[in-house]
Parts: structure tokens; C-alpha cells; sequence
């Protein structure tokens, strides 16, 4: 992620204090702190399955919208 390579610019070759990039990044000191102890760069997110509330009617609607694809204009 690009905001998280500039964060550790910032910090490690342009030697910018945490609460200085806090200040401009808007995020907390402790966050920041945190990227900068991590020595991947790129955050992991755990995205959970969650069914849709679609998913009882999705055949329903596909066909509804083949059948209106189908239509003249």
C-alpha cells in the first residue's frame, strides 16, 4: 500500500517525528508507531464470507433481467 511506504519515508529517510506524521496523515501516533514496528509494508485484511440477503433470489432476478435484456428498447 502506498500510504504505508510513505509513512515509513517520511520517517525513516526524511527523519519526520511520529507525531509530525501523525499530524499530516491524521492517524493516531499509536497506528503509526505500529506500521513503522511492522516489517511488512503491506496491511493484511480478513475479509469474513457473509451470505448476501440477495442470495435466496438470485436466479429470480437474473432471469427477471435476462428476460428485460432480451426486450426491444
Amino acid at each position: 500500500m502506498a500510504f504505508l511506504s510513505v509513512i515509513r519515508r517520511w520517517a525513516l529517510r526524511d527523519k519526520i517525528s511520529i507525531r509530525e506524521i501523525a499530524r499530516r496523515t491524521g492517524l493516531s501516533r499509536n497506528t503509526i508507531r505500529k506500521y513503522l514496528r511492522a516489517g511488512d509494508v503491506t496491511p493484511q485484511f480478513s475479509i469474513p464470507d457473509r451470505p448476501s440477503k440477495l442470495d435466496p433470489f438470485a436466479e429470480k432476478l437474473s432471469g427477471w433481467l435476462l428476460r428485460e435484456a432480451r426486450k426491444p428498447r
